[in-house]
């Protein structure tokens, strides 16, 4: 673990940009930036073109380390290169910390959740990673329906994929997504604060890891977590809320800060010049930045 990068991602102001759409939702994150699936043919293309979408994001004049403190990366652009360096290099070198989505997709719904599906490759992944210089992983499950035994089920998988992640020397992020439709958000996010917390108090001290949540009915609900030494930070997905939305729950909850995608990415297109592009995403980091930081 690099520790320059765990002091900064402990203690630094600043959001994590999610830059990590995979297979499954590479296809809409091109649409909504101009590009239809009739302009590609087959994986291969897709990803070469999010790839192309993401360095420009990256590269950027408005992508910048005094705002943004991290970048979650999908393994493809994990592996591929920004003007000669591997991503997590050409990241790390404006000071941006780079994290690793290293689920591999999502089990069909089963008692009201969707677990993660078994991940088979994730000690080869991992080493990968590690020659990466990758700092820490992502990895994502849903939950859809109050079901007490499925959101159990949910923590418990998520943190024993944690303790093996830790133990490769990462930090990992636990994302147990609730759908911002559900019919009992509220009581989903109680019952999943005492499954989280009971969890965390296992926990080793320097067992790090941070938690990406959706933004809760009542505000500050999760805050608890952050007593115990091993949580090291608490962000947010916009879970399908607009940027506008999404901004305005963060600003109520505290020490809370951003890892939004389609939130961050909103209104970029392919066919902008180079100025609107970057004053867009630079509107959009600032807006951000500040429901994040400016509690």
């Amino acid at each position: 673990m690099n520790n320059q990068q765990l002091e900064r991602m402990t203690h630094a102001d600043g959001f994590i940009a999610a830059l990590d759409q995979s297979g499954g939702s590479t296809p809409k994150a091109l649409r909504l930036y101009g590009i239809p699936e009739t302009a590609y043919n087959g994986d291969e293309d897709m990803f070469a073109l999010v790839h192309q979408m993401r360095t420009r994001i990256i590269q950027s004049p408005s992508f910048t380390a005094d705002k943004i403190l991290a970048a979650i990366l999908f393994k493809v652009t994990m592996n591929s290169k920004i003007d000669g360096e591997y991503t997590a290099d050409y990241l790390w070198d404006k000071g941006i910390i780079p994290i690793l989505k290293v689920d591999e997709g999502l089990a069909e719904e089963t008692d009201g959740v969707q677990l993660m599906k078994p991940m088979k490759e994730l000690d080869a992944l991992l080493a990968q990673a590690k020659e990466r210089h990758i700092f820490g992983t992502k990895m994502r499950s849903v939950i859809k329906e109050l079901n007490e035994d499925g959101i159990r089920r949910v923590v418990a998988q998520q943190f024993d994929y944690a303790r093996h992640i830790i133990a490769a020397g990462f930090v990992p992020i636990i994302e147990p997504e609730v759908d911002i439709h559900a019919k009992d958000k509220a009581a989903i996010e109680d019952i999943l604060l005492r499954e989280l917390t009971a969890q965390t108090a296992t926990l080793k001290d320097d067992e790090y890891v941070m938690f990406k949540l959706t933004l809760p009915e009542r505000a500050n609900l999760y805050h608890g977590l952050l007593d115990y030494p091993a949580v090291i930070r608490i962000v947010a997905l916009s879970g399908g809320y607009s940027r506008e939305t999404a901004n305005d729950k963060l600003r109520a909850n505290d020490d809370v800060i951003a890892s939004f995608s389609r939130a961050l990415t909103e209104g970029l297109h392919v066919d902008m010049s180079a100025d609107e592009f970057d004053r867009l995403l630079g509107e959009s980091v600032d807006t951000i930045y500040r429901a994040s930081v400016g509690k």
